[in-house]
C-alpha cells in the first residue's frame, strides 16, 4: 500500500477498527487512494484519517473549546487583562474535565494565546497587558479531552474599534468562510488556500505565509501543514476523514512577520500593521464537510 502499512484480506476485519469486513468498509476507498498516490497525488497516510469514533471524541473535546470561547465572549472588555482571560480559560477547561492543550506545549507558559493588534499569533497572556478601547484581539484556545484535541479561535473588537480594524476582522472571517466553502471530498487543499487568498487579497490585505493550519485530532499538530496561498487542484487530496484547521492570519499591510527574540513565541507584523485571525476545525465527509470547532 502507498503508505507502507499492511492491507487486510477482503474478508478480514478492516484496519480502521469498525468491526466490519474490509471489503464492506475501507477496501474501495483504499484502492482509490492507492491509485491517486500512483499518479503522484499527495495523499495522507491512512492512520491520519479519522474514524467515526475519533470524530465523536473530537466533538466532545470541541464542546469544551466552543464553550470556553463563548464564556470569554460574554466577559471580554476594555480593562480586562490578558492574564484574566488565561485564568478564565484554564479554570473553565479544568472544571469541564478537560486540559488546556496550549499549557506547557513545547514550553509555552499559558493556557491560551491572546494576540492584540499587530500581534499575528502566540501572544502570551500577562497581567501587564490590559485590553484598551479600540483594540482587536484574537483568543486562540485548544482543548484535550478523552485523548482528543480540538482547536479554534475568535476575534473580539474591544469598544469603539476603527473602521479599518473592523474591516480587517470582517474580511478575515469571510476568508475563513470562503476556505470552508471550498472543502469538498476528493478536492485539494490548494482549493481552500486559493479561496482564502483570493478573498483576502481582493480586499487589499495580505496572507501570512510562515504560519498556517494543521491536521489535528489524536495529536495537537498532525500533518498536513495547511497554508493559505496556493492554486486550485494542488496540495493534499481532501479525503473523507481528514481533519484539519482553517486559520489564516491576515495582515493589513505586508505579509512579513518576525518572532520576538526575548520570549521566542510572540509573532508580530514586520511593518507594525494590524493582523487578524479566525480559526475553525473541520473534518471532510463523504458529501462535504462537518464543522467541529469554531
Amino acid at each position: 500500500m502507498y503508505d507502507g502499512q499492511p492491507v487486510p484480506g477482503r474478508n478480514d476485519l478492516c484496519w480502521c477498527g469498525s468491526g466490519k469486513k474490509y471489503k464492506k468498509c475501507h477496501m474501495r476507498r483504499d484502492q482509490r487512494l492507492e491509485e491517486l498516490a500512483s499518479r503522484g497525488e499527495e495523499v495522507l497516510p491512512r492512520r491520519l484519517f479519522k474514524t467515526a469514533a475519533d470524530i465523536a471524541g473530537i466533538k466532545r473535546s470541541a464542546e469544551v473549546n466552543i464553550g470556553v470561547l463563548d464564556y470569554v465572549g460574554k466577559r471580554i472588555a476594555a480593562g480586562v487583562s490578558t492574564e484574566q482571560i488565561d485564568q478564565w480559560i484554564h479554570d473553565y477547561t479544568i472544571e469541564h474535565d478537560a486540559v488546556p492543550a496550549d499549557l506547557n506545549y513545547e514550553g509555552y507558559p499559558k493556557s491560551v494565546c491572546t494576540s492584540i493588534n499587530d500581534v499575528v499569533c502566540h501572544g502570551i497572556p500577562s497581567p501587564d497587558i490590559v485590553l484598551a478601547d479600540g483594540d482587536i484581539v484574537n483568543v486562540d484556545c485548544s482543548t484535550i479531552k478523552g485523548g482528543y484535541f480540538s482547536d479554534s479561535s475568535r476575534m473580539f473588537c474591544i469598544g469603539d474599534v476603527s473602521t479599518e480594524r473592523r474591516r480587517l476582522v470582517d474580511v478575515t472571517k469571510k476568508s475563513v468562510e470562503a476556505g470552508l466553502a471550498a472543502v469538498r471530498p476528493w478536492g485539494h487543499l490548494g482549493d481552500v488556500a486559493h479561496a482564502v487568498q483570493t478573498q483576502a487579497e481582493q480586499a487589499g490585505f495580505s496572507v501570512v505565509r510562515d504560519f498556517g493550519g494543521h491536521g489535528i485530532g489524536r495529536e495537537f499538530h498532525e500533518d498536513p501543514f495547511v497554508g493559505y496561498v496556493g492554486d486550485p487542484g494542488t496540495g493534499y487530496v481532501l479525503v473523507p476523514g481528514m481533519c484539519f484547521t482553517i486559520e489564516p492570519m491576515i495582515n493589513a499591510g505586508a505579509p512579513d512577520i518576525y518572532i520576538d527574540r526575548g520570549d521566542g513565541w510572540v509573532v508580530r507584523t514586520k511593518d507594525g500593521s494590524d493582523s487578524a485571525q479566525w480559526e475553525i476545525q473541520v473534518v471532510v465527509t463523504e458529501d462535504g464537510y462537518e464543522l467541529l470547532s469554531w
